[in-house]
This record gives C-alpha cells, structure tokens and sequence, in this order.
C-alpha cells in the first residue's frame, strides 16, 4: 500500500496511490462504509488513516483496486502530475533522526562506531513535499544532503522486543536529512542545523512494510544536479530497523505517524573532496529502492528561481536506475 499527501501547502489530504492513480481516502472510506464505522477517524490525514489497523487498510487499498480511472473526473481520483505530493505524514508528533548509522558514514567522518543510537530532532516545520524545494538559509554557504530512510510507526509502541517491533512498524519512504554543517557542528548538539524550515523533504509515498520485502536490504541514492553521490544499502546501517524502534520504545512511546530517520550511507558532501555544498538552483534526488525518489530544487532566498519545471517533469519511479 502507498499512501500519499496531495494538496496545497497548508492543506493537503491524505491518497491511495495504485499505479498512476491516487484516490482519495476520505472518498474510499465512504464507499466501503470505514466513515461511519470509525465516526471519530479523520481519513484526510495519513496518520488517522495508519492509526485505522490492518482491517480497515485492506478494505481502504481492496475498494480502491476496483476504482476506474474515468473516477478522476469526480473528484475521487487523481493523476499523481495533476497535484503536489506533500511530505506523506504531515503532523507526527515526533520526528526522530540518527546520527551515524552506517558503517561507512563513519568511517569517512573518521568517528568511533557509537555503541548505542545517536538521536536528534527535527520538527514539523522541516516537512517538505517530494518536488518541493528547499530554502537556504540566509548567510549559509554550507548546506549538505544526506539520503535516509525514514520508517514511519503504525501503532502505538512501548516496550516492545527487538524480535517484535517491525509489526510496529507500518512502513517507510525517503527523506533527505537537509543539514546546515556550520551551525550543526558549532556545538555538540547538532538540533539547530537540522530542523531549519523545509530541511525534511520526505515522501513521495510512505509504502506498507509488506510491499518493501527485507527493510534491511534496499538500495539508497543521492544525485546532486544528475551526479551520483551516495550509493548506499540499508544493510549497512549499524543499529537495524527493529533495534532502533525497540531501543527509541524503551524511552518514549511511539505514536502512529510518527517518524523516524535511520541515519545516512556515506557520500555526504562536507567529506567529499572538494567539498560539496548545495547551492542556488541544484536538483537533489534521494532515491530508495522499492519506494521510489525525492527531487527537490534548492532556492537562496537571494538568488535566482528553481528549476522548478524541470523537477515537474522527474517521474516517480518506484525502484533506482
């Protein structure tokens, strides 16, 4: 199952995606009777329709299979080119990252593997579309990319084992962990140069943990204006999907829609040589196998406007090239 935000900023609502159709949940939720069952679900937001329970997503995904694409037409079903996609879930109550999760993340930073997970925070406000662009911040010439997973929680969790928790989890999709280097590294705290406004582009679907196959083996990239720069796998990672929802739920309890990003593969630009800094008018693709490809445009609020039609015209391809 993939499920989608499509709207205008501010006001976006929860889609189906099947194929190159997206339906809208709430509409769905009416014809197979989901809206007066669950009275107090509200089905336009991606977080209610998750927090539903496997029963009510199966009817949801069932009666959308049986949708004609003539449906467009009503108001029930879009083409994916027709609308923004959003970032997927746009209100989780929490928005987890960590840091230095890959083996060879590390190793070019030259650190110490951690021995347990290195958690950061990013908010709301970070939450960007697939296509959206980001903004650089005034005054900073050392923004960089880092490709992630980022999993999003499908029930509430606490306390869960390790060999349990992936039922916890409903399913993941990219994330680009936008990072202001000078003002992450200026103290050991690095909260303030990754939760800056648009600096979470996220999307373009969160897809169901059982159209992902083995979480722990999927392919991840980055390409700055086409040029490969991260060529990744989740296998890597140092701490597993189910170790860090296991770990993050002895702490805090974990809410449907909640977000968590897994840390990024090595290829970061501050480590390259010479360094690799975004600037006005790049393209940044994140790409995730089985799930699909982010590709926003990077706007200086000084500068010149995006490529933007350009970026329209960048297919959502559900594997890697």
């Amino acid at each position: 199952m993939r499920l989608v935000s499509y709207g205008t900023e501010g006001s976006t609502r929860c889609g189906i995606q099947l194929g190159n159709t997206i339906y809208d949940a709430s509409a769905v939720a009416r014809a197979t009777g989901l809206s007066l069952e669950y009275r107090s679900t509200d089905w336009s937001k991606t977080k209610e329709v998750i927090a539903s329970g496997d029963r009510a997503l199966r009817l949801l995904e069932t009666t959308a299979k049986g949708g004609k694409e003539s449906r467009i037409k009503d108001g029930i079903a879009f083409a994916p080119n027709n609308v923004r996609l959003g970032p997927p879930v746009s209100d989780p109550d929490k928005i987890i990252c960590l840091g230095l999760n890959y083996r060879d993340h590390a190793e070019e930073a030259s650190l110490a593997l951690p021995k347990v997970p290195m958690l950061l925070a990013k908010f709301r406000n970070s939450l960007i579309g697939a296509f959206d662009r980001i903004e650089l911040p005034y005054a900073n010439e050392n923004v960089d990319y880092e490709a992630e997973l980022a999993i999003v929680i499908g029930r509430r969790t606490k306390c869960v084992a390790e060999e349990e928790a992936l039922e916890y989890v409903f399913g993941a999709m990219a994330m680009n962990d936008v990072s202001a280097r000078d003002v992450q590294l200026a103290t050991s705290q690095w909260t303030a140069g990754k939760a800056i406004d648009t600096f979470a582009p996220c999307g373009p679907a969160v897809v169901s943990r059982d159209e992902l196959g083995d979480i722990q083996d999927l392919a991840i990239q980055t390409r700055v204006n086409g040029r490969l720069l991260q060529n990744g796998n989740t296998k890597n990672m140092i701490f597993s999907v189910s170790y860090i929802v296991s770990y993050l739920s002895q702490l805090m309890t974990l809410e449907p829609g909640d977000i968590i990003a897994t840390g990024t593969p090595a290829g970061v630009g501050f480590k390259r040589q010479p360094p690799v800094r975004l600037k006005d008018g790049d393209i940044v693709e994140v790409a995730i196998e089985k799930i699909g490809r982010l590709a926003n445009p990077v706007h200086d609020r000084n500068g010149i406007e995006p490529r933007r039609s350009d970026v329209n015209q960048i297919e959502m391809e559900e594997g890697i090239k």
